[in-house]
């Protein structure tokens, strides 16, 4: 065989093996997010910005959406010192904002902008979503206790001085003293907002923060 034939069909069998991978890569994506202009006007991000984030979210979740077991692992790596399972369990139900198993870009991006860029309402208003874990529109004792032990878990360790293992509890006994004004055992969004008990937001903020960096 000419040289030149053996060099044709070396290019014929490379450009299968593209075509076979570039098939199988985009049989593998789920989910195509919605368009960038889309994005930029329902968000707080900018094109660039959004660009940036879908790189990363993409490199991270080639099929486009992520699963709760893929984001526990990558939300674990930030915190190598604790457990931040449950955290990351609580974290992914808020930004699962549709409850279908799965974070969109389009849920990472709308969650994300709330957080870093949102106003107090709409930061308050995603806070007290993240805590009513059963989502009825109330936050019970035990749903604020859940999330603040799953902060201790996963922050607690490196806290000094160290925790008192009743210190959850405590928090949430002063919590509630504050927020439920008409003391029926629940928190309502408005009982929520109207404390604005920023000090609460700010265990989602940080743990954000820290995400990000």
């Amino acid at each position: 065989m000419k040289q030149t034939d053996t060099l044709s069909v070396g290019v014929q069998k490379e450009h299968a093996i593209y075509t076979v991978e570039d098939e199988m890569e985009m049989a593998t994506v789920r989910h195509r997010p919605e368009a960038l202009e889309l994005l930029e006007a329902q968000s707080k991000f900018t094109k660039k910005e959004l660009q940036i984030l879908y790189r990363g979210f993409k490199n991270e979740c080639p099929s486009g959406v992520v699963n709760e077991e893929t984001f526990k692992e990558i939300y674990s790596q930030f915190f190598p010192q604790g457990d931040s399972t449950t955290y990351a369990h609580f974290l992914f139900n808020a930004f699962d904002t549709d409850h279908n198993g799965s974070v969109s870009f389009e849920d990472f991006v709308m969650g994300l902008s709330i957080l870093l860029r949102g106003t107090v309402q709409e930061k308050l208003n995603w806070a007290f979503n993240l805590y009513d874990i059963n989502k009825d529109g109330y936050i019970t004792k035990e749903e604020m206790l859940d999330i603040m032990k799953a902060i201790y878990d996963m922050m607690g360790k490196c806290t000094y001085p160290v925790l008192k293992e009743d210190a959850p509890r405590q928090h949430v006994e002063t919590f509630f003293q504050k927020m439920d004004k008409n003391k029926d055992g629940v928190v309502t969004i408005d009982e929520f907002i109207e404390i604005r008990n920023l000090y609460l937001l700010a265990n989602v903020i940080i743990v954000l923060h820290r995400l990000l960096e």
